[in-house]
C-alpha cells in the first residue's frame, strides 16, 4: 500500500479544508485510501449521440448534438423559465431552466454547435430537456474523458454544496495523476493467473474510468473478489486462532446422565439431522478446543431436546450448565419443558428471571457457587456479577441476535477457562450471510421437522371475505381449537395501530359473544402481571381467542393453537410472518395460517406473501427476505452495519463470495500462517488491513 494513500484528503489537489470537512462527514472520505475505495454507484453510457427523431418518451439519459437557435423567458413569478429552442437536422426540441437565468442566458453561444446531456421528458406534444449538462462541441471533443461515465454516491448535502459528480470525477482525476495510476498489488500471482484477474491498478482504472463495459466487468469482478476473499480469511483465521489458542474443557466422556435419558426418557425418536447435530456437538467437546458453535433449525425442528442432551454430556464430565434466553415467557418455557424431560434424572434445575425473589435468588447463587445445581436457565440476570459457578462448562444462548456481543463475552469469563457456547436461533439465516457474519462460527442446520409434524397450511385472503373466515373459526373452535388474531404494531403508526387493535376486538367479540365464547388480549401497553395472565388464561384453554400485537411472536407454546390469522399481513416483514406462523402447528392437529390484507399491494408485499403461500422452509423464505431488505435490516438493529461493503453485493455476488471463501480455505489449510514465499503478498495486505482498518473494517 503506497504510504501516501494514507495521506489526509485535505492535501489532494483541489480539494481544500471546506470540502474536505464535507467529504468526511458525509461520505467518511478521510484520506486517498478512502477516495479510492468511493466506487460509482452506476455508469452512464456517452458513448451514444441521439437525433431529436429517435428520442422515446421512457425518461432515459441521452446524448444529443444540435444548435441553439433561440432564448425566450416563459411563466410567471414562481414557474418563471428559460426556454432554448434547440435543433439538429432531424427536428427541434426544447431545453429549460428553472433557476440561474442570467447566468445561462450570459455564457450561451447561439447557433453554435453543443453537445447536450440530459434526461428528457414529453410535454406538449414536444419533447424538453431540463436543466441539462452542456459542452461546446469543439471543447467536448478535447476532454480526456471516458465514454462510460461514473456517478458517485452524493448526498444532498453535498449537491447543495457545489459538490457535483463533475467534482467528484475531478477529484478522482486528480487523485490517479498524483499516484500516477499505479497502486500496490494485494493478491499473489498464483491467484491472478488461476482466475484471470486484472492487475489491481488496472481494475481501480477501469472502475473509475472504464474504457469500455468489457473492461468495466473485469475490474468490478477482481475489485469484489478481492474484497469478499479477504473478509473470508479474516473470519477463517479467526476461527482458526480460537481453536488453537483458546483451549476448551474436554468432555471424554458420554455417560449416565446422557446414556439414561437416551435410553429410558427421550420422548420421540430423533431425526437424522438432530443426530447428525448431536455428533458434531460431540465433536466439539472433546476436542481440546472451545466449542463456538451456531446452531440453527426452523420453528419446531427440535433444538431444544439437543440442546438438552448437549448439556446432560457437560454433567456427565462434572460440569454445570446454563440456558440464557431473550425473554422471560422464553425462559419460563425452556424451564418448565427442561423439567418435565429430566423427571426422574435427579438433576437440580432452577431459573434465575428479573422477578426471582431475594430469598430464592439466595439460595441460587448458594448451590451454583458449591456444586449442588447442575442447570442454570434464565434471561440476562444470568450475566450479573453476583452470579458465580461452580465450574460452568456449556453455555447455551437462545436466539442469539437479541444479545449484544458485550453481554455473550460476560458469560465467557464467568470462568478461566472460557465454557463451551452453543448459540441456538430459530430465525433461519441465509447461507451466504451465514458465511460472511458468523464466518468464524461452525454452523449446525437442523434441517427437518420430527415425525408427525403437519406442514402448516397457509392462505391469503382479501378484507371482504372476513366473514367466510369468522365461519372457519367458529368450525375450528367447535372441535376444540383455539386461535390467535395478530396485529401489527409499530412504533411510527403506535396510535393508529392501537386503534386498529381495539376495533378489531370489538368486532371480534360482537361476532363471538360470551358466554359461548372467551377472549384474550395481550398488547404492549399493558402491565407485565396482566400480560402473563391473560396468557397463562389462554394457555390453559379458558380462553379460545387470543388477540395480540406481536408480543407473542417468540416461543409461547400452545400445542392446541391451530389456526393463526394476521390481519394487515402486508405490513410484516417476512421473517416476522415466519415467527408468528410458528406458533401453531405445534400438536398433531391440521394448522393453518391465515394471512388477511386489503386489496392495494406493493410488489413487495405480493413477493411476500406469494412466499409465505408457497413454502414451510425457513431458509427459502429468508433467501427471498434477503433479496428484498438487504443484508443490513436482516440481522436486526444492533447488527444494522454488519456488512459495510465497498464494492461487493452479498446477495448479487453470492457466486463470487462462495470462490472467495473457497479459496480463502484452501490457501490457509495449506499455509495456516501465510508464511511461504508465494503468499508473501497476502501476509502483507492482510497486516495492512488489520493495521489500518479503514477498507476491510465490516464485520459487527
Amino acid at each position: 500500500m503506497n504510504t501516501n494513500l494514507q495521506t489526509p484528503i485535505d492535501y489532494l489537489k483541489g480539494v481544500g479544508p471546506n470540502r474536505a470537512d464535507l467529504l468526511r462527514s458525509e461520505l467518511g472520505i478521510h484520506t486517498y485510501q478512502d477516495l479510492i475505495n468511493l466506487f460509482p454507484n452506476r455508469y452512464i453510457d456517452r458513448t451514444q449521440y441521439y437525433k431529436i427523431n429517435q428520442l422515446q418518451r421512457n425518461n432515459a439519459d441521452v446524448q444529443i448534438i444540435g444548435q441553439i437557435i433561440n432564448l425566450k423567458d416563459a411563466g410567471e413569478g414562481r414557474g418563471k423559465r428559460l426556454v432554448a429552442t434547440f435543433k439538429d437536422d432531424t427536428g427541434v426540441m426544447e431545453l429549460v431552466w428553472f433557476r440561474g437565468h442570467k447566468w445561462i442566458r450570459e455564457s450561451i453561444k447561439l447557433n453554435k454547435p453543443y453537445v447536450i446531456f440530459g434526461k428528457t421528458n414529453w410535454f406538449n406534444g414536444v419533447f424538453n430537456m431540463p436543466h441539462p449538462d452542456m459542452e461546446l462541441l469543439e471543447k467536448h471533443e478535447k476532454n480526456l474523458r471516458s465514454a462510460m461515465q461514473p456517478i458517485y454516491p452524493s448526498t444532498e448535502k453535498l449537491s447543495s454544496k457545489g459538490i457535483t459528480n463533475r467534482v467528484m470525477s475531478k477529484i478522482m482525476q486528480q487523485l490517479f495523476l498524483e499516484t500516477k495510476g499505479r497502486f500496490e498489488e494485494t493478491l499473489p500471482d498464483y491467484l491472478l493467473s488461476e482466475l484471470k484477474l486484472i492487475s489491481k491498478s488496472k481494475a481501480l482504472l477501469n472502475v473509475h474510468f472504464p474504457e469500455n463495459q468489457e473492461l468495466l466487468a473485469k475490474a468490478q469482478f477482481r475489485l469484489k473478489f478481492e474484497e469478499l476473499f479477504y473478509i473470508q480469511l479474516q473470519l477463517i483465521i479467526k476461527n482458526l486462532i480460537h481453536k488453537s489458542k483458546i483451549k476448551g474443557f474436554n468432555f471424554e466422556k458420554v455417560g449416565e446422565y446422557f446414556n439414561t435419558f437416551f435410553n429410558e426418557h427421550l420422548p420421540f425418536d430423533l431425526t437424522n439431522a438432530q443426530k447428525r447435530v448431536l455428533k458434531e456437538i460431540r465433536s466439539d467437546l472433546g476436542s481440546n478446543a472451545q466449542m463456538n458453535r451456531l446452531l440453527q433449525g426452523d420453528v419446531g425442528s427440535g433444538k431444544t431436546i439437543v440442546a438438552l442432551m448437549s448439556m446432560l454430556i457437560a454433567l456427565d464430565n462434572g460440569f454445570q450448565a446454563c440456558l440464557m434466553a431473550p425473554t422471560e415467557i422464553l425462559s419460563v418455557q425452556h424451564y418448565n419443558g427442561l423439567l418435565e424431560l429430566f423427571n426422574g434424572l435427579n438433576i437440580s434445575i432452577k431459573l434465575l428471571t428479573g422477578s426471582t425473589n431475594t430469598s430464592d435468588r439466595r439460595e441460587i447463587h448458594e448451590n451454583l457457587k458449591n456444586g449442588k445445581l447442575n442447570i442454570l436457565i434464565g434471561t440476562h440476570a444470568l450475566l450479573e456479577d453476583s452470579v458465580e459457578f461452580q465450574n460452568l462448562g456449556l453455555a447455551i444462548i437462545d436466539e442469539q441476535h437479541r444479545f449484544g456481543v458485550a453481554q455473550r463475552s460476560k458469560l465467557w469469563h464467568k470462568n478461566e477457562t472460557p465454557p463451551h457456547i452453543l448459540i441456538m436461533t430459530a430465525t433461519p439465516i441465509p447461507r451466504t450471510l451465514a458465511m460472511s457474519v458468523y464466518g468464524d462460527l461452525d454452523i449446525s442446520i437442523i434441517d427437518e421437522l420430527p415425525p408427525g409434524r403437519k406442514h402448516i397450511k397457509t392462505v391469503h385472503r382479501f378484507d371482504k371475505s372476513r366473514l367466510k373466515v369468522f365461519k372457519f373459526i367458529k368450525d375450528e373452535i367447535a372441535k376444540g381449537r383455539q386461535v390467535y388474531i395478530v396485529y401489527p404494531l409499530i412504533q411510527e403508526s403506535e396510535k393508529m395501530d392501537y386503534k386498529d387493535l381495539m376495533d378489531g376486538y370489538e368486532s371480534i367479540s360482537r361476532e363471538f359473544p360470551m358466554p359461548d365464547y372467551q377472549i384474550s388480549i395481550v398488547h404492549g401497553q399493558m402491565k407485565a402481571a396482566d400480560k402473563d395472565y391473560e396468557m397463562q388464561r389462554f394457555v390453559k384453554g379458558e380462553t379460545q381467542i387470543m388477540v395480540a400485537t406481536t408480543v407473542i411472536e417468540v416461543g409461547v407454546n400452545v400445542p392446541n393453537a391451530s389456526v393463526m390469522i394476521i390481519e394487515s399481513a402486508e405490513r410484516f416483514g417476512l421473517s416476522q410472518l415466519h415467527q408468528l406462523r410458528g406458533r401453531v402447528g405445534r400438536g398433531a392437529e391440521q394448522s393453518y395460517c391465515i394471512l388477511m390484507t386489503g386489496h392495494k399491494l406493493s410488489e413487495d408485499s405480493k413477493t411476500r406473501l406469494q412466499t409465505m403461500v408457497n413454502t414451510n422452509d425457513g431458509f427459502e423464505i429468508a433467501e427471498v427476505d434477503l433479496r428484498l431488505r438487504g443484508p443490513g435490516d436482516l440481522m436486526g438493529t444492533q447488527q444494522s452495519g454488519v456488512l459495510n461493503l465497498k464494492i461487493a453485493d452479498v446477495i448479487k455476488d453470492k457466486n463470487i463470495l462462495n470462490h472467495a471463501r473457497y479459496y480463502a480455505q484452501t490457501i490457509l489449510k495449506k499455509d495456516p500462517s501465510l508464511s511461504s514465499p508465494e503468499n508473501k503478498v497476502l501476509r502483507h495486505t492482510y497486516a495492512q488491513l488489520s493495521k489500518y482498518k479503514n477498507i476491510w473494517n465490516y464485520i459487527s
